[in-house]
């Protein structure tokens, strides 16, 4: 994967995800821009006068435009890992990139566009994943001019932000596809582990209330304990750790890792979900819907019924649960694009073109 500030992901379960080439020789180079939002208002109200939004597009724009949404802490260029985009973009594929325009945003405080380790630090707008679906909206909208979309897929993150652009913006894509999360608000295990982690950055003494000289030299065990706890899987977990040697030798690998991010972007980027809740927009959806959720994953665990319930309120929706075992990730597990994307594919088939 790449990534300018290297994401959770590498830092916690490198072990699970192949460090491969960013793109694969049968789909064209993906092609790096930066657009500026000019006067971009937060939902707090507060106004910065210029927002750099960073983005990479794969094929022609005379194509069908496509959205693919990251995950936290991520940008754009992790969805250009073997797992992930080279099950997408190549020829026959789902998203073949010679018949669609695929975009790939690196969302507000994250990746190459605006962030607080641009200098602003702990005193940069408290955004929240409104904010940064506006962002991505006036980017593909003001800056690239696409008057449509065929479908947007998004992954954790990314798939949150996807149930949010369907009520946000009813009738701007004809197709969505959620993936590891849910449309309800961000409760339970997923909020408190996040809010462990933020608290645990907010109280080290080396973050100085975001004004350090060096990043805070714990930041690697903060990660190391939210990743162990919410992504991985079980069954993996256990595979690549069978004995307590092992354990030991992982949790030291892992450690080992130097952190390359920045702490303040960390911070906020996890913040960001804690208003999360699409729920009360599910009707306003008209575009036809396909979420995708792990059996295995830790942070949205399907025992808690919100899915079903949730498609009942939809006017085109289906469910599909991905069975875990040794060989998925948890939350991680829809990073396999080879598990779902015949759902995918079925989608773009199936969804009536609204425009």
């Amino acid at each position: 994967m790449r990534n300018s500030s290297r994401s959770v992901l590498i830092l916690l379960a490198a072990f699970l995800v192949s460090a491969l080439p960013a793109h694969a020789a049968d789909y064209p180079a993906p092609r790096e821009g930066t657009w500026v939002a000019r006067d971009f208002r937060f939902h707090s109200g507060e106004v910065m006068p210029e927002v750099k939004l960073h983005y990479r597009t794969i094929g022609a724009p005379t194509g069908e435009p496509v959205l693919v949404l990251h995950g936290t802490s991520q940008s754009g260029a992790a969805m250009l890992n073997r797992d992930f985009g080279d099950e997408l973009f190549g020829p026959g594929q789902p998203l073949d990139a010679a018949k669609y325009y695929i975009i790939l945003p690196d969302a507000l405080g994250t990746g190459k566009s605006t962030r607080p380790s641009d200098g602003l630090r702990a005193k940069f707008p408290r955004y929240n994943y409104d904010d940064m679906v506006s962002a991505q909206y006036r980017l593909v909208t003001e800056g690239l001019g696409v008057k449509h979309l065929r479908v947007i897929v998004g992954n954790s993150m990314g798939g949150m932000q996807a149930w949010m652009w369907g009520a946000k913006y009813p009738g701007y894509m004809d197709a969505l596809l959620p993936m590891a999360c849910l449309p309800a608000a961000m409760s339970g295990r997923n909020y408190m582990l996040r809010r462990m982690l933020t608290q645990s950055i907010r109280n080290d003494p080396d973050w100085m209330g975001g004004n350090y000289a060096t990043q805070p030299k714990n930041m690697q065990n903060h990660l190391l304990y939210y990743g162990l706890a919410t992504i991985g899987g079980n069954e993996a977990l256990l595979k690549a750790a069978p004995n307590a040697a092992r354990g030991d030798a992982l949790i030291a690998q892992r450690l080992a890792a130097p952190f390359t991010g920045d702490a303040n972007d960390v911070l906020f980027q996890w913040e960001s979900s804690a208003d999360y809740d699409p729920s009360a927009g599910l009707e306003r959806i008209t575009a036809m819907v396909v979420a995708v959720n792990s059996s295995d994953d830790e942070r949205n665990p399907p025992e808690f019924g919100v899915m079903e319930s949730s498609m009942k309120r939809l006017k085109n929706g289906r469910y599909v649960l991905l069975q875990g075992g040794p060989d998925t990730r948890g939350h991680g597990t829809t990073g396999m694009a080879k598990l779902w994307k015949q759902h995918l594919a079925d989608l773009l088939q199936q969804a009536p073109r609204l425009k």
